[in-house]
């Protein structure tokens, strides 16, 4: 292992706020009992948000960002893991709390830490990674709630963005007719090719209406977005469907009845990755190697950066600029 190697750092401090690369060394990692050579790391939403003097998500700082990681054991005192095995992890308190992915090594809890699936390689489990998984877990979710191929339209919100795109393209993979909403006009044949079907503008998943229930439309939703985009999945969902909420790019508030409830039977699921339980995890990213793997997922980079280009990253995808999924190469 190097004695020193570079890492992306936000810092705070009575000087104000730095963003930009640094040089770390392992004595500058926090406690754990895995240590890891980041081989690839990706951009998500929340590293945006990392990435803000005003974080609303970072707890301490410095901090290197990256919710994300994928890599190579080098040292482990977890007998679970030995130097040389290929490993993934998401989530929990990575980039926010603890030092994450945007460092050419990092050290964490084994309990943090995934085996990289049968079917997989490390940059294809990074080419998904979060937002990958989320898009995953909702799926299963709706499967969970009686989701068949056949029921009729899945509709996914947000559908250029890191979850919507692998939604999209894994729901296609398994054979549901597919419906895309997004608000970039240019980006219809991006979706046609990922397995949608239908294609609609953002203003007509996110208008106003002052009617509680609509025609029955989607037979399930997977929603990144939130806010009156949720209103109008639950207005608009056939009875017994199923909108698995997993996002709020839109916004967190939702103007809504109890109607779609109690009149319809919809169910609103809760998608929540950080602190997926181990056993349900497990599970997922064994489906991400296989039935749920996106045949569109090489396709699915759009771009592949390094640590110095991340600030131009985190701003575009915070201000919705950004198709499919970035990579980040360490």
């Amino acid at each position: 292992m190097s004695d020193s190697f570079n890492a992306f750092v936000v810092n705070k401090n009575d000087s104000g706020f730095s963003a930009g690369v640094q040089q770390l060394t392992l004595e500058d990692l926090p406690a754990g009992d895995v240590t890891v050579r980041v081989q690839y790391s990706s951009v998500n939403y929340k590293d945006g948000l990392a990435c803000l003097p005003e974080s609303p998500v970072v707890t301490s700082y410095p901090m290197v960002p990256g919710i994300d990681l994928a890599g190579t054991v080098v040292e482990s005192s977890d007998p679970r893991f030995t130097a040389g095995d290929e490993v993934l992890a998401i989530g929990r308190a990575l980039g926010t709390a603890q030092f994450g992915g945007y460092a050419e090594y990092a050290r964490l809890s084994s309990d943090w830490l995934e085996p990289l699936p049968p079917g997989l390689t490390l940059k294809e489990a990074m080419a998904l990674g979060t937002a990958g998984f989320t898009a995953a877990l909702a799926i299963q979710r709706l499967e969970e709630n009686g989701l068949r191929p056949g029921d009729g339209p899945v509709l996914v919100t947000g559908a250029t963005g890191g979850v919507g795109s692998t939604a999209v393209n894994m729901l296609a993979g398994l054979g549901h007719e597919v419906a895309a909403s997004t608000g970039k006009s240019t980006e219809h044949e991006y979706l046609q090719e990922l397995g949608a079907t239908k294609i609609l503008s953002r203003e007509e998943v996110s208008a106003h209406s002052d009617s509680p229930l609509e025609g029955e439309l989607w037979a399930g939703a997977v929603d990144p977005v939130g806010a009156d985009t949720t209103a109008y999945l639950l207005r608009t969902t056939r009875y017994g469907g199923s909108v698995a909420t997993c996002g709020l790019t839109g916004g967190f508030a939702v103007n809504t009845t109890v109607l779609p409830f109690i009149l319809r039977g919809v169910n609103l699921l809760g998608i929540d990755s950080v602190q997926c339980p181990e056993d349900v995890r497990a599970v997922v990213w064994k489906r991400l190697g296989a039935d749920l793997k996106p045949k569109n997922l090489a396709d699915s980079i759009s771009h592949e950066v390094g640590l110095e280009e991340i600030p131009s990253v985190t701003a575009s995808i915070l201000g919705g600029g950004v198709k499919g999924r970035t990579i980040v190469r360490l």
